[in-house]
């Protein structure tokens, strides 16, 4: 088969944009890493909604109060995931996303009741569902990047805030990067070495390049922290909770495209395919590593 050049370089372009979009909504600060979450949440509705509609037609009909208010009340979980650090002209994004949420928390079923001809609960399990499978997962994320988690009060404010910025800035990019690898590395393995499928839900994926992933990954990110002089400890679980659940992400959202019978979940991503195409490992493996976050770090 003759190399295919023009989807070859339509691919690396938006490799490269992708990878310069994340860099900058990573690393720039917070409020950049807020944008770019932002960003993917509002992509990961739409598409997340696309997909719904397709498997249960019924959730197409919903009114447009619905289809919105339910992606910007899960943006108001992520504002109220902020700290205290997080303001505009002294008043904390947390309160604004507490008391816009609160409001979206009464007005979206009243709403719903007075101008909805037929109230299908079908559809209200479905928003819901994506309140948990997106807002929540993202809302976590941002929860972590505040650094909120680590603060110790038997330290010196000074250094335990120092501290806290510092991990809240690390863990984020730790994930990310985990996923990066174990993807690559599973997709180079399995090409390889791969002759056990995986899943039936995903049959180009092997059990040879599930595992090599996984190990892969844990390998690489275990020597970063060693040779970085970090708690490498940290590097390690967090890479291994990152790939495991990733990889469960990954199948869920196949499982979804699947059963609406598409191939890609969006178009946004030239080459690449939709957000949710780009973010289901993150999207599953975020909740677990603030679960590690919370309970040992």
């Amino acid at each position: 088969m003759a190399f295919n050049w023009p989807v070859f370089l339509t691919r690396a372009r938006t490799a490269v944009i992708f990878v310069a979009v994340m860099a900058a909504g990573l690393l720039l600060g917070k409020w950049s890493f807020l944008a770019l979450f932002t960003l993917i949440h509002f992509g990961a509705w739409y598409e997340y909604q696309q997909l719904m509609g397709k498997i249960y037609p019924g959730y197409r009909d919903i009114t447009p109060f619905h289809r919105f208010g339910v992606m910007f009340a899960g943006w108001c979980m992520m504002l109220f995931a902020t700290s205290d650090q997080w303001n505009i002209i002294d008043l904390p994004l947390s309160s604004i996303g507490f008391w816009f949420g609160l409001i979206l928390l009464f007005v979206l079923p009243m709403i719903e009741l007075l101008f909805t001809r037929h109230l299908d609960l079908k559809n209200v399990w479905i928003s819901l569902g994506g309140l948990v499978y997106i807002s929540l997962s993202l809302s976590l994320m941002i929860h972590l990047r505040s650094g909120t988690l680590w603060m110790d009060a038997a330290q010196p404010d000074s250094l335990s805030t120092g501290l806290a910025k510092y991990v809240g800035f690390l863990t984020p990019i730790l994930i990310i990067i985990s996923i990066w690898i174990n993807d690559t590395m599973a997709y180079i393995v399995g090409s390889l070495i791969g002759k056990t499928p995986l899943s039936s839900i995903s049959p180009k994926k092997t059990w040879e390049g599930t595992i090599g992933g996984i190990i892969l990954s844990v390998a690489v990110m275990s020597l970063v922290g060693w040779y970085a002089n970090a708690e490498w400890r940290h590097y390690l679980f967090i890479s291994l909770i990152a790939a495991i659940t990733g990889t469960f992400g990954d199948l869920f959202e196949s499982k979804l495209k699947r059963m609406s019978g598409v191939k890609d979940s969006g178009t946004f991503m030239p080459g690449h395919g939709g957000f949710l195409d780009r973010f289901d490992s993150l999207l599953f493996a975020i909740p677990f590593v603030w679960l590690y976050a919370i309970l040992f770090m």
